[in-house]
């Protein structure tokens, strides 16, 4: 579905209008020529009651529709709520489709309203909201051969249950294992959301005798200066929890930034309007930080233009009025975001709405979402292409977090990349500088040939041995890592 153009964003009497603009330039001077007229479609954010195209929320209305805990209680975890929900809307294939994809999600499955009302459900299989919530079984592509549950080794840097300290300043905090909603690509499908018919989970509730280990691991590390705080979603603690962990946080001497991380503003806004408790404390603890002369921010993660309505610009001003200072990292997904306009005009709406995009990550090897992953070439050709198009802060940079914790690199920086086999490996000298890890291309990308040698484990062997060898080290060396 198309963005409805904004009232406030292009209209005739607006002093930006070029039929208004009565600027002339000094004779003999080069004048940039203007922009054509799409180049700020990025401000038509979709208007109206646009969720009233869903049958049964046809008689929702706008305070109903921006209550969260009426997202919160008809957010869709099953299949038979999805189909109650669109089965007048879309073809019975579709729905069939779906139903085994349900039954093959490694990942429960949850999605708001807000979400399924962004849908374009006349063409649902095609449409980058729907690729990233709802598995079709049609689409599912063979796991790599070298993927992991936990891709990114974050259980191997845990000192406690829920703490990851694998960069020498910075620790992730998993408050908690639950979101608003749940990603088809979550590398942490390991531990999030419940049991599935595929994975048993590692469980981290949010649990305060499991949170005063992790305070107390972070007191007796002088050198942990920033903290992130996640999950699951900190979307899902409650307002008391917010400020509670924001806070004991802000007291150790040696935290000097915090980071809220969650998704919640792109795929529930509803909560920053209508959750004025938990909205505050948010804003308490980063007004606190401030006195204290410490940095807290908030997190988010868009991943497309079209997720951001004229709801998500309402719920992110009231943050914005207070100071609340906001970053983004999206997730570079096939069909979603992997086109330069795609990306370009994500960029530029974050912008608008005052997100700082801050990363893009390349797709981890992540269990049932192999049809998601790109190329790292895909990754560093659209970094070209977006750098430039607006100002530097507000260009995101692309990383691949290496497997088997290796952690983040910028995606050029690579010490070996061969398209054909779609190897490469990186170094990451502040993690671990005697060892080199892998990252792998998708094999939908790499021609028969290739993809054939993949399937012959020997050979498979014998490829990454070669890649060991290119950039001087031994493959049975420890320092291979993988």
């Amino acid at each position: 579905m198309v963005d409805k153009v904004a009232q406030s964003a292009l209209h005739d009497d607006t002093p930006n209008s070029p039929e208004n603009n009565s600027f002339s330039p000094d004779p003999g001077l080069r004048v940039k020529p203007p922009s054509a007229i799409n180049a700020l479609a990025h401000r038509d954010l979709r208007q109206g009651a646009f969720w009233q195209v869903i049958p049964a929320w046809r008689d929702i209305d706008e305070a109903t529709f921006l209550d969260h805990k009426w997202q919160g209680r008809n957010s869709i975890t099953r299949f038979d709520a999805l189909l109650a929900t669109v089965a007048p809307i879309v073809p019975p294939e579709f729905l069939r489709d779906a139903e085994a994809g349900f039954a093959q999600a490694p990942m429960s499955v949850r999605v708001s309203p807000y979400l399924l009302s962004l849908i374009d459900w006349n063409h649902p299989y095609d449409d980058p909201i729907r690729r990233q919530f709802i598995p079709l079984s049609t689409q599912i592509l063979p796991d790599h051969p070298e993927l992991t549950l936990d891709s990114l080794g974050e259980q191997h840097d845990m000192p406690v249950l829920g703490l990851t300290h694998r960069y020498p300043d910075k620790a992730l905090f998993l408050a908690l294992d639950t979101c608003p909603v749940y990603c088809r690509f979550c590398t942490r499908s390991y531990a999030i959301g419940q049991d599935t018919d595929l994975v048993d989970k590692v469980h981290m509730n949010a649990d305060s005798a499991r949170w005063e280990r992790i305070f107390a691991y972070i007191e007796s590390r002088p050198e942990l200066e920033d903290i992130v705080l996640s999950g699951g979603d900190v979307y899902n603690l409650n307002a008391r929890n917010i400020r509670y962990i924001g806070e004991r946080l802000l007291q150790l001497p040696n935290v000097r930034r915090i980071r809220y991380a969650t998704k919640g503003p792109a795929v529930m806004p509803q909560k920053l309007i209508t959750d004025h408790e938990w909205r505050q404390a948010l804003i308490d603890v980063v007004h606190m930080g401030r006195k204290l002369h410490k940095d807290v921010v908030l997190h988010t993660h868009f991943n497309t233009a079209q997720e951001i309505t004229w709801i998500t610009k309402r719920a992110l001003d009231l943050l914005h009025e207070e100071g609340v200072f906001i970053r983004n990292q999206s997730v570079l997904q096939r069909g979603v975001n992997d086109s330069v306009g795609a990306m370009q005009a994500l960029v530029k709406r974050l912008g608008y709405v005052n997100v700082h995009p801050y990363y893009v990550y390349v797709h981890d090897l992540v269990k049932g979402t192999e049809e998601l992953r790109t190329s790292l070439q895909t990754a560093i050709d659209i970094e070209k292409a977006v750098r430039g198009a607006t100002a530097g802060f507000n260009t995101p940079t692309f990383v691949v977090d290496t497997l088997g914790g290796g952690g983040k690199r910028d995606a050029h920086s690579f010490e070996y990349y061969d398209r054909s086999t779609g190897i490469a490996l990186y170094r990451s000298p502040n993690v671990d500088p005697e060892r080199l890890f892998w990252f792998f291309d998708p094999l939908h990308t790499l021609s028969p040939a290739m993809q054939a040698r993949w399937a012959d484990p020997q050979q498979r062997q014998e490829m990454k041995r070669s890649a060991a060898l290119a950039v001087g080290a031994n493959p049975a060396d420890r320092g291979l890592h993988g």
